[in-house]
């Protein structure tokens, strides 16, 4: 069987006498053998049956459906042609007005029950199922309590970690509940704290009420949503190809990288290169003392000289007068779990890979790779090394959370703005959301209850409309939280070609449970808060962002071709591409994409705020580029190779 016999899982041996009808020979048998099985799915229910009775029921049940498919006759097929041809005639004179929203509805309504029993039932489910919710856990808290922090710090307390957190919890159950495709993630990104920055910004310039500004913003963006959800728009996605979601999917994990890098590079100035380590300060006595046990506060001077600060929030909290001292040792120890979590995560996510333990405890591992490396890195951060003054997320409980902003205040020139800002904030809001609904219904992860892109867009907008009234961050689906929920719930099948591995997804479990049960638990993580979440360093949070791009890497064509221009042509792997188009037009295909992404990055971590208002239009754009400039750079027919339908 040659060197690579360990990976072939069945085997056929078709014995058959030389003096055999044509029909009925070994050739004829082995290809009827092929035929039935060359489903993935089926292959997969063999290997699942436990005993030697189920394994030939399966195949009999198998061939025989196989049979009757074969059997179909033209006449039926002419039949079924013309009933197509009278519905299609019936829907071109239904009312054109919120088609695909009922086409959505009526898609997605008779599998709702199943979409619950799907979690529970199936061999493997419940394991998925309990592994996946897990992941989804650390996979959404702990980005929510990062960007808490970073809207926090954006807009000085107006909106917070518990804010996030509260509005993560009713957004995902929510989405939960109604959406159309389940298996979507909804998480605060960092483009939309990018724009939450930019309407403070705006409100501190001309003086007006965040929390107004802020729903209003929010309402004009629902308000546009719904019309495009009304108006069928989600159909211009049909011109969204592999490219354009590659290229956002690589931009989502620069934007990661960039988050974190950015947290190290403060707190290296803040003590690697601080002043005292520099030589520049003299040591310098300092008094230190607590009050209370919520909210810590840190205030620099020394007992005669106590700089003042902004006003500190009511209730308890944590006063430290610290000395100015050295702490290099902070920023060794911030890498340390960065790139610790970066690491155990990775190699815990591959381990399905190696040869050690067995396939269940292997598959175990990779399930529950971002949680091991959160809790193990944490216990690190904060218990082997408690001697080390680490950074902690602040935390505030010391203000009502559910109040009516004062809309009636902002003048008239104010409403227009916000309607302006408001439809371009809902374009940003089309594509995010629509990306990541093209990627999860992408037909390799072979998902079986079909899309609902204007379903969602509907429940995103109503969702957002009641998270802007109350000030809580808005909403929408994620990358590559989303890709890599689908992938935590399939079975997959290893192939090897020509000594390079990769995996070929079987099935996906789709339910709605792993959503649900995962917010539940992030809704009751209140209660854990500020400890013991707050044992969590921030360093940790930026190993997690490390973590979820380099994990969503896997798969990315863009990437791959970005990584042969640094490979040897022997080295190419066998993909479908690179036998059917020259290296040259695969090189400048990649060019193309490489300089949209940089477009698109020098858009989004532009210095200037007001610039980075521009990033939807930007990625509006994609779109008219792929169909109308890329065509007269490369043919159509390496086209279809490079960025053919999902290939």
């Amino acid at each position: 069987m040659g060197r690579t016999s360990k990976q072939v899982k069945l085997f056929i041996l078709v014995l058959c006498p030389s003096k055999e009808k044509g029909t009925k020979n070994s050739l004829e048998t082995g290809r009827t053998f092929a035929t039935i099985f060359a489903d993935m799915d089926f292959r997969q229910r063999l290997l699942e049956a436990s005993n030697e009775e189920e394994f030939k029921r399966l195949i009999i049940k198998h061939s025989q459906e196989l049979a009757e498919e074969q059997q179909m006759s033209n006449d039926k097929r002419m039949e079924m042609n013309h009933e197509r041809a009278d519905e299609f005639e019936y829907q071109e004179k239904r009312c054109s007005f919120a088609r695909g929203l009922r086409e959505d509805l009526e898609r997605r309504i008779p599998h709702y029950l199943s979409d619950y029993k799907d979690g529970v039932i199936g061999h493997k489910t419940l394991q998925k199922v309990i592994s996946t919710t897990f992941f989804l856990y650390f996979a959404c808290i702990l980005p929510a309590i990062a960007f808490g922090v970073l809207n926090d710090h954006n807009t000085h307390g107006k909106i917070d970690v518990k804010k996030v957190i509260i509005g993560q919890v009713i957004g995902g159950v929510f989405w939960g509940l109604f959406s159309g495709q389940p298996l979507l993630i909804q998480l605060t990104t960092a483009p939309l704290a990018i724009y939450i920055k930019i309407i403070y910004y705006i409100c501190d310039d001309f003086k007006l009420n965040f929390h107004a500004m802020y729903c209003a913003v929010g309402l004009w963006n629902s308000f546009f949503l719904v019309m495009y959800s009304l108006f069928d728009v989600s159909r211009l996605m049909r011109w969204s190809t592999r490219s354009t979601e590659e290229i956002f999917a690589l931009f989502i994990s620069i934007a990661f990288c960039n988050d974190a890098f950015t947290a190290v590079g403060k707190n290296f100035d803040a003590n690697y290169y601080s002043p005292a380590c520099q030589g520049l300060t003299n040591s310098t006595n300092y008094t230190s003392y607590t009050i209370g046990t919520q909210s810590p506060y840190t205030i620099l001077g020394n007992s005669s000289d106590i700089y003042s600060t902004p006003s500190i929030p009511e209730g308890n909290m944590t006063l430290t007068l610290v000395q100015d001292v050295c702490t290099r040792e902070n920023s060794i120890l911030y890498l340390l779990l960065m790139f610790g979590t970066l690491w155990l995560g990775v190699m815990l996510y591959n381990f399905n890979k190696t040869p050690y333990l067995n396939a269940n405890k292997r598959e175990a591992l990779a399930d529950y790779a971002l949680p091991v490396a959160v809790i193990v890195l944490s216990f690190i951060g904060s218990y082997v090394f408690r001697d080390v003054k680490l950074e902690h997320f602040r935390y505030d409980n010391s203000y009502d959370m559910f109040k009516l902003p004062p809309l009636e205040i902002l003048p008239y020139p104010a409403v227009f703005a916000t309607m302006g800002m408001g439809f371009s904030l809902s374009m940003l809001f089309f594509m995010d959301q629509n990306i990541g609904s093209a990627m999860v219904n992408n037909p390799c992860n072979k998902l079986k209850k079909g899309p609902a892109y204007h379903l969602d867009l509907l429940v995103v907008a109503l969702m957002n409309g009641f998270l802007s009234i109350f000030a809580l961050p808005w909403m929408h689906a994620c990358l590559p939280h989303s890709p890599l929920h689908v992938r935590s719930l399939a079975d997959v099948e290893e192939r090897v070609e020509q000594g390079h591995v990769y995996e070929i997804i079987v099935k996906v479990r789709e339910t709605r449970l792993t959503g649900l049960f995962s917010n539940i638990l992030i809704g009751l993580s209140i209660f854990l808060l500020p400890y013991p979440l707050a044992y969590i360093p921030t360093a940790v949070l930026d190993g997690l962002f490390l973590y979820m791009a380099v994990t969503a890497l896997n798969g990315n064509q863009m990437f791959e071709r970005i990584s042969l221009l640094f490979m040897e042509q022997a080295a190419y792997p066998p993909n479908h591409y690179i036998r059917r188009v020259p290296q040259r037009k695969i090189h400048k295909f990649t060019g193309l994409q490489v300089v949209q992404l940089l477009v698109m990055c020098s858009l989004g971590f532009a210095p200037w705020p007001y610039l980075k208002m521009m990033f939807p239009v930007a990625l509006l754009l994609l779109l008219p580029i792929r169909h109308k400039l890329v065509p007269l750079v490369i043919e159509d027919k390496y086209l279809a190779a490079l960025d053919g339908e999902h290939q």
